[in-house]
């Protein structure tokens, strides 16, 4: 594996990746994390961390802590998933990806030892993100979970702080079929003696992270109301619970000694600071084009509340992954809104003639288009300059247009 092209060829072809597949590349266990911790050397040991879980936000609250640390001087490494356009997006350090020459170099410094363990994509990524990190001496890391908590690559480290953002229906197959169950998974990132903020978490839940909590001396908060907040360059009024968990997080992270004005650099220049892409981005003024990642119930909900502060005409490019409840989710868009049903180029999208379908029963009928950019081409052309066009139901889907939209440039 000579160039960098090969290395992902190799990463995302040869070994199982949750994301493009599903549930074959699925693996409960972190017998594998550990055992490729010990052959690294255990770089877990040497990093500090802030862990970060949750159905939806984590994303968006990660970065936020990143431009934060980073704003105020601290080398600051941040791992996160999926990507959208390219694989590196995953790892940084101060908002940089990780070089093309150290992923070549990891991935052929260890392609034997590791793939004897038959390692999974998410594993290596971990791995090799660890040993970015201790290699490149960051002074702390926020680390994002994947897809749970408790059986997720991530949970091999002991953190500063541990964060849950909140709860939605998502993943049930892996994680449970009840918020409960879902709740209990994510509460599996907390450490002993380790604090935890909560964020918009279910009163009903609460007894499943105070148990937990309790049984590991791990001090439970809630997020603070009220807060006085800054402005963000990541919008949608949802952020607002984001940062505010964030702001309440920051009084456990005192031994970085983080001036206001860090603080609210860091809030305000996320995005760019860090690159975060697909939260309810403005691509597009006239039309008006947003792309958003929101891909399960409880996203969808804010998402659509969120567009219809716009009042304006909406043409919705939509696609989805095959293991999602389609007509539950589907049911929450307005039926008064034109409809382009597309599928990502992933094994694991939805064909679109079954969407198509499942819209037409929900009455919300569409056209329907095998490819991203040829859905978003049409909603393009049947738009007026007062329209909005919303490009949404997957990261996927959102990947593949940010990927057209790079080429077409």
């Amino acid at each position: 594996m000579s160039s960098y092209q090969e290395t992902l060829d190799f990463l995302f072809s040869q070994l199982p990746m949750y994301q493009r597949v599903g549930s074959a590349a699925y693996k409960a266990d972190l017998s594998n994390t550990e055992a490729l911790m010990d052959l690294l050397g255990h770089p877990e040991k040497n990093l500090k961390f802030i862990h970060v879980a949750g159905t939806n936000g984590k994303g968006s609250v990660s970065h936020m802590l990143a431009s934060i640390l980073q704003e105020a001087g601290f080398k600051t490494g941040l791992y996160t998933s999926p990507h959208l356009v390219d694989f590196r997006e995953r790892i940084k350090i101060n908002g940089k990806m990780i070089p093309k020459e150290s992923v070549v170099d990891f991935v052929k410094d260890h392609s034997e030892t590791i793939s004897g363990l038959q390692a999974s994509f998410f594993e290596w990524t971990f791995a090799l993100a660890l040993e970015y990190f201790r290699n490149q001496k960051v002074d702390v890391v926020v680390l994002e979970t994947g897809m749970g908590g408790r059986l997720d690559s991530t949970n091999v480290v002991t953190p500063l702080l541990c964060l849950v953002t909140n709860i939605s229906m998502d993943h049930a197959q892996f994680l449970g079929n009840t918020l409960e169950a879902i709740a209990g998974e994510k509460a599996g990132i907390i450490k002993e003696g380790v604090p935890v903020v909560l964020g918009n978490i279910q009163e009903e839940l609460i007894p499943v992270f105070r148990k937990v909590a309790d049984e590991k001396s791990a001090p439970l908060s809630f997020t603070q109301k009220g807060l006085d907040l800054y402005t963000c360059d990541l919008k949608g009024h949802f952020q607002d619970e984001n940062q505010s968990q964030v702001l309440t997080a920051l009084k456990y992270l005192s031994e970085f000694q983080l001036a206001e004005e860090s603080v609210q650099n860091g809030i305000e220049q996320t995005a760019l600071n860090t690159g975060l892409r697909g939260r309810f981005e403005r691509l597009q003024e006239q039309p008006l084009v947003i792309a958003d990642i929101a891909h399960n119930k409880g996203a969808v909900e804010v998402l659509v509340k969120e567009i219809q502060k716009f009042h304006r005409k909406v043409h919705c490019v939509w696609g989805v992954v095959n293991d999602k409840k389609i007509e539950d989710i589907l049911q929450l868009l307005p039926e008064d809104w034109t409809f382009y049903y597309t599928q990502a180029s992933i094994p694991r999208a939805l064909d679109v003639t079954k969407l198509e379908a499942i819209g037409k029963d929900q009455s919300k009928p569409g056209s329907a288009h095998k490819e991203v950019s040829k859905a978003f081409e049409n909603a393009l052309q049947n738009s007026q300059k007062e329209d909005l066009i919303l490009i949404s139901g997957s990261a996927f889907v959102v990947a593949d247009l940010l990927v057209y939209l790079e080429e077409k440039d």
